[in-house]
């Protein structure tokens, strides 16, 4: 018989904990290679970590709603293969298991829930990050931002922990509880700009009346509304519109979406067409391709391109098509099929979501002639594609001007206005209806 460790995975470059939510397997049950053993969340994501072998638990190290380190031990599967490179790891009756034992880490598979950056973070004169747990904790038992503040934590790098939290509300508080106000209560703190000065948002307090149902928002869009309102609050949204005629690229799908297909296995949509556009635009204008940090751009020399994907739960996710210009169509929409079509039954992994520098969101699936979407934090900017409809329209011509029915679309472009001016920001989206107008109709397939 061989053990194998289990170790709480690395899910990103900032990521450094995770809340487990809920346990799917419990001690004595056995388990096959890939099945999900027990949910977490992350800040970013909700995940399940798979099985890495066949075999039974024997033992599990964490109850739901801790916070588990990166690299901790969480649990001990037993499985009827050799041992390998084994350790010695402490038995769950305080004895030394001289069994083999292998340590593993377990590769989660994430849930639905939208690629961003930053959470909605409180900074104070530490700039300590909490987790969702700690802030959930905080809001049940109306510990107030400045109270949280003064919590001495034991975690890494000093952040407070579920225990600390705890241990804090058992003894005599510092302060007050915060108390919300009728007429408004602080939702969110989140950071400005270089200087550091926090904006503070706040929600009133409405009445309702009539007929009315309450429903609770759930995990996913919370974050999105966190997300979402973090964006809003900490870049200077401002949105570009150019309209396209794209009549050649229309008209060249319809007469080649088949033998597309039936050369490469792969529905052909419009969205890895506009893909490339972007690809090579943000190729062309590297400035739109950044982050920001304080004071400083960080230029990414990847264009890692996101695609929005609705759900059927209405919700929305982000998974990113890494290095989307190195790519040609074919392996475009072998792609954006593969990330769509995994998004909408919750099988996307976990890198799938992070690294995005660029995002675009096709709203004329859902009949939009145009949008002003949010960014995507830390990226600087986000392209909305409209629907494409028949209209009329001037075609210049060398024999002199006359009006066509023309398959026209507007493009959207938000930018972030503190680093991307109106100069650039307009000349990128021109660039990328330009190319979109461009298309070659005898392009081979």
């Amino acid at each position: 018989m061989a053990k194998i460790k289990i170790v709480m995975p690395k899910m990103g470059e900032s990521i450094i904990e995770a809340t487990v939510l809920k346990w799917l397997k419990q001690v004595g049950d056995t388990v096959e290679m890939d099945e999900p053993i027990m949910e977490i969340a992350t800040d970013k994501v909700d995940s399940e970590v798979p099985s890495p072998e066949d075999g039974k638990i024997i033992e599990t190290h964490f109850k739901e709603g801790d916070v588990v380190p990166v690299g901790e031990l969480i649990a001990v599967i037993e499985t009827g293969g050799d041992g390998g490179d084994s350790q010695e790891p402490a038995a769950s009756n305080g004895q030394v298991s001289k069994e083999p034992v292998l340590e593993t880490v377990a590769a989660p598979v994430a849930s639905p829930v939208l690629e961003t950056a930053a959470p909605v973070l409180s900074k104070g004169e530490g700039s300590r990050f909490y987790s969702p747990l700690v802030l959930n904790i905080a809001r049940t038992e109306g510990v107030s931002m400045p109270e949280l503040e003064g919590i001495s934590g034991s975690g890494h790098e000093g952040r407070v922990t579920k225990n600390d939290i705890l241990s804090y509300l058992k003894g005599p508080r510092t302060t007050q509880p915060a108390v919300a106000t009728p007429a408004a209560k602080q939702t969110t703190v989140v950071s400005s700009s270089s200087n550091g000065a926090p904006y503070t948002i706040q929600q009133k307090k409405f009445s309702h009346s009539g007929n009315l149902e309450i429903q609770e928002m759930d995990r996913m869009r919370k974050m999105i509304a966190e997300n979402m309102v973090y964006s809003k609050a900490v870049s200077a949204h401002v949105t570009s519109f150019v309209e396209a005629d794209v009549t050649n690229l229309v008209n060249w799908r319809e007469k080649n979406k088949k033998a597309f297909e039936q050369k490469y296995g792969e529905k052909l949509t419009f969205t890895p067409m506009f893909v490339e556009a972007i690809a090579t635009a943000l190729r062309e204008h590297p400035m739109v391709n950044i982050s920001v940090d304080g004071d400083n751009l960080i230029v990414k020399k990847d264009i890692n391109v996101g695609i929005a994907v609705a759900l059927p739960t209405d919700n929305l996710i982000v998974p990113v098509i890494r290095n989307a210009d190195r790519m040609n169509l074919v392996g475009l929409a072998t792609q954006v099929n593969d990330l769509a079509a995994r998004a909408r039954i919750n099988k996307l992994k976990m890198e799938e979501l992070e690294g995005g520098t660029y995002t675009v969101s096709n709203v004329g699936t859902f009949g939009n002639v145009m949008g002003t979407p949010i960014i995507m934090q830390p990226q600087v900017a986000i392209m909305a594609m409209g629907a494409i409809r028949k209209k009329p329209a001037v075609v210049e011509t060398p024999e002199g001007d006359f009006i066509g029915i023309r398959q026209m679309m507007f493009l959207s472009h938000s930018y972030d206005h503190r680093v991307v001016d109106g100069a650039l920001g307009g000349r990128f989206v021109r660039r990328v209806a330009d190319l979109l107008e461009q298309w070659d109709p005898n392009r081979a397939v």
